[in-house]
């Protein structure tokens, strides 16, 4: 059978076409980026008469393409709602046998975000068109290479979370095997009709029960803790978020999780064959220690960086002024520096501090490893200084400089897992 499979560099459109390939299917995979497929961006809204050609022996036609953020000219209803009707109508024309739309739970009459919106602006033009279809609609999807797994990862592995209601809001997250293993059912199926399926969990959850149990199969012992919090406080929180590049929080997306996400399994189960698989069995036991230390990393990477900003911001406001001139002025000159040369190197000095803080929190990626790179310098150089000159302060109680040492260490941390530049 051959498909063709939107979004196939997504998280699921990945994974489906791996799997189709195996049950011996013809894949056509598109995707903005693909070196082996066709090509499409759905920003541009491809026109049903460039679809069509390509749509040439095609049986099956799974649109998998989706964002949760809205980015530059990737919009909900672009991405959403324009792109997959032009996709529908051009199926219609060229006599595909069968659309699977995947959907979201929550794309229905009671909708209000504009995420879900688009969705269900798509989903009701293809029911009305004279063409077999399955509208599929996923709770939270959970798989290791998903960016929502990463975040609930995190929050599971938080010595303390605040969240709003104390975390009674309703969901029943369900496996990305799962969902494939269902979304390969529909596709080998006899093409009928047209309906609508939840893709969810066996049960629905409290957000803080998921969480208590992705943290047991993460291998933590001890208990979520929750501090309840103000739905108001949490919006405020959600919006600001939204103003930082890569966050999956905003306020959209507050206030789908403040809704709840949960529906019966049982036509999905009826699909399977079996039921689908529990919280506990989402993360295998060889997978769980690297997870652990990954959500550990994405939950303090930020606040180190924070603190290390933080340390150089301050350190410039103190040389500027806070912490007596003629006492600097006085360690200066032990190490060989008087008069105009003292006071730019004080001033310099501080000024330089300062912005090194600024940089570390609002730089570029592609500047921060020269922003690490003069930190380590910098540090590293001060504390040559303060040993040849100043040696004493390595027997101060406080530790002024042997706290340089965990300090470089840190610094090389955060340079070491940046990134890797992406090659040209």
């Amino acid at each position: 059978m051959r498909v063709l499979v939107t979004g196939a560099t997504g998280f699921i459109g990945q994974a489906l076409e791996r799997a189709l390939r195996a049950r011996g299917h013809d894949v056509l995979p598109v995707s903005r980026t693909t070196r082996d497929g066709l090509q499409a961006d759905f920003s541009q809204v491809p026109p049903r008469a460039w679809w069509e050609p390509h749509l040439a022996g095609v049986d099956v036609v799974v649109n998998a393409v989706g964002i949760l953020r809205e980015s530059g000219r990737q919009t909900f209803r672009t991405l959403h709602t324009d792109a997959p009707v032009e996709l529908f109508h051009a199926c219609v024309a060229v006599g595909v046998k069968r659309i699977v739309q995947v959907s979201a739970l929550g794309a229905d009459q009671d909708a209000s975000s504009r995420y879900h919106l688009s969705k269900k602006a798509a989903d009701d033009v293809l029911r009305a068109l004279q063409i077999a279809s399955v509208i599929v609609q996923p709770s939270v999807v959970y798989g290791a290479a998903g960016a929502s797994a990463g975040l609930f990862n995190k929050m599971a592995v938080s010595p303390l979370l605040p969240l709003p209601r104390g975390g009674d809001m309703a969901v029943q997250p369900v496996h990305v095997d799962d969902v494939v293993d269902g979304l390969v059912a529909l596709v080998e199926q006899p093409a009928t009709g047209s309906r609508t399926i939840a893709f969810s969990g066996p049960q629905p959850l409290h957000l803080r029960d998921y969480l208590a149990r992705l943290r047991r199969a993460l291998g933590l012992a001890s208990g979520l803790r929750v501090m309840p919090i103000p739905e108001s406080l949490f919006r405020m929180a959600a919006a600001l978020a939204g103003r930082m590049p890569g966050s999956m929080l905003d306020a959209e997306t507050a206030g789908m999780l403040l809704r709840g996400n949960a529906a019966s399994d049982r036509d999905f189960a009826t699909l399977l064959g079996r039921s689908p698989r529990g919280v506990e069995r989402f993360i295998a036991a060889a997978e769980a220690e690297p997870l652990r230390r990954q959500a550990v990393l994405d939950l303090w990477l930020p606040v180190l960086r924070g603190a290390i900003g933080l340390v150089w911001v301050w350190t410039g406001i103190v040389s500027l002024g806070l912490y007596p001139v003629q006492d600097s002025y006085a360690l200066l000159e032990r190490v060989g520096l008087h008069g105009g040369i003292a006071t730019v190197a004080l001033y310099g000095a501080a000024v330089l501090d300062f912005v090194l803080g600024v940089l570390t929190w609002f730089s570029p990626a592609r500047w921060r490893p020269f922003v690490w790179a003069t930190q380590l310098l910098l540090i590293g150089g001060y504390t040559v200084l303060i040993t040849l000159f100043l040696p004493e302060f390595w027997l101060h109680p406080y530790g002024p400089i042997s706290k340089n040492l965990p300090m470089l260490a840190a610094i090389a941390l955060l340079w070491a897992l940046e990134p890797p530049r992406a090659k040209p």
